[in-house]
């Protein structure tokens, strides 16, 4: 699954001369030890149980692990990028529900002498189910799926997609729809890049001048081109790709 996981991450389009992926066992070089050993030392019991919750019916390893999502963070931790060099500050894209790990860190950051890391929050794509709801894997109609085909994208939102639109024409026309519960205006915010087009497909809609089956099919148009060009590229990647992103080996950056 990690390697299928990787090979989709790759197929988004990053460069092999400037990217590094790893899997944990994988990279278990003694710097990288070394710094989840000193996140340990830095972290009460106390402080971990407050972040992250634990109880005492937890197994240890819950305990353990907060200090491996965080050692990624300090340069040192890959010094055939980063050399001898520990003063390179850590920028991370993530989803907000990683954040106690990041926050722990850039509070342990200082007492290691390290550049406390900077976050970027991404929001999570909706399950079609509604938009307080989140994608997951136990129920294959709540997302749609990178290997998904045009027929099962349009099947699954026609059928399963969240609508912000009113129960008959009539009352759709003259009261319009709600796009912030609307799942296939919620897509189109993610994967449209024309903004203005999207802004004027928000209009339409929320005047009742578009009804939600044309908001769907646009959905449906979009997705299907987004997933359709990450599977174009995907058939490009094999395992001697995924072996090139994941040795270990110097990049091309200048430090």
């Amino acid at each position: 699954m990690a390697v299928e996981n990787m090979k989709d991450i790759i197929s988004v389009g990053f460069d092999p001369e400037k990217t590094f992926i790893f899997q944990d066992f994988e990279y278990m070089c003694p710097p990288f030890y070394e710094n989840i050993v000193k996140i340990w030392k830095c972290v009460t019991g106390n402080q971990a149980r407050a972040i992250f919750g634990f109880v005492g019916e937890d197994s240890m390893g819950k305990a353990a692990f907060p200090a491996v999502e965080a050692a990624p963070c300090l340069a040192s931790s890959f010094p055939h990028i980063f050399g001898n060099k520990t003063d390179i500050a850590c920028l991370i894209p993530c989803a907000i529900d990683q954040d106690p790990y990041f926050r722990m860190c850039r509070d342990v950051a200082p007492k290691l002498k390290a550049p406390k890391p900077a976050l970027i929050y991404s929001t999570f794509l909706p399950a079609l189910q509604g938009a307080q709801t989140k994608m997951a894997a136990s129920d294959e109609n709540s997302c749609i799926y990178l290997s998904d085909t045009p027929k099962q994208i349009k099947n699954k939102i026609n059928k399963y997609a969240f609508s912000g639109g009113q129960q008959t024409v009539e009352e759709h026309r003259e009261k319009g729809g709600n796009c912030d519960v609307d799942i296939s205006y919620q897509f189109l915010r993610y994967f449209m890049e024309d903004d203005q087009r999207l802004e004027d497909i928000r209009k339409d809609y929320t005047s009742g001048k578009m009804l939600t089956g044309e908001l769907k099919a646009l959905a449906i148009e979009e997705i299907s081109r987004v997933v359709g060009e990450m599977q174009e590229r995907r058939k490009g990647v094999n395992d001697e790709t995924v072996k090139q992103f994941t040795t270990v080996r110097p990049l091309k950056y200048t430090f």
